[in-house]
């Protein structure tokens, strides 16, 4: 049984989604090992606890990143985690916290990376016109939205579409391609060539 922590700053749709596809073995033989939110009115610790998760809260607020990003890691060490997914965390990890998992973060983006990294990603869409969106799922590294991609899902930008619509099918996307995205991880049949994620699946076609 492999141990998934998952950090969150809001209502944790993405976190839902993963503990979903674990309870429906759409994700086998892992369970959700602790929630842990940087914010203690986060509406996905109120649901971590209503599904009877282990769920902390360890405020950021008033602390340095990495003081804070300690807290965080001995947490999920302490529940031997193995892979780290981030679900809406709004904080950016510092790089001492990154080589503690090294490439056992995952974090989700709301864009098809590298393009529109950071926030407002659909805002950034529509300034720009783009006729495909879509959603990222990639390793985090020291930078921002940078790390070697995972998964990836196209949505098309309708006409009549507005940053809200858009951002509800790219959502819908989100919670399909993360759980692909952590059976590919867990499932350890891959290596790293510069920034390209390759299969080493022998059965692999």
């Amino acid at each position: 049984m492999r141990n998934i922590g998952i950090l969150l700053s809001g209502r944790g749709s993405n976190f839902v989604a993963i503990a979903d596809s674990i309870a429906t073995g759409r994700i086998p033989d892992a369970r959700v090992a602790v929630v842990i939110s940087n914010k203690a009115d986060a509406p996905g610790i109120a649901i971590a606890r209503q599904r009877g998760l282990e769920a902390q809260v360890i405020v950021s607020k008033g602390k340095a990143r990495e003081d804070h990003d300690r807290e965080v890691a001995a947490s999920l060490k302490q529940y031997g985690v193995e892979l780290v997914c981030l679900a809406g965390y709004m904080r950016l990890l510092s790089p001492w916290f990154v080589q503690q998992f090294p490439r056992r973060i995952l974090n989700i983006h709301p864009s098809l990376l590298p393009a529109f990294p950071g926030l407002e990603a659909q805002e950034q869409a529509f300034a720009y016109g783009v006729k495909i969106s879509g959603c990222t799922v990639h390793f985090v590294d020291e930078e921002l939205d940078h790390g070697a991609i995972i998964v990836q899902k196209a949505v098309q930008v309708r006409d009549n579409d507005n940053e809200r619509t858009l951002a509800a099918r790219i959502l819908e996307q989100e919670h399909i391609a993360y759980s692909e995205a952590i059976n590919i991880v867990l499932d350890g049949n891959f290596e790293i060539v510069g920034r390209q994620m390759k299969n080493t699946d022998s059965e692999a076609p």
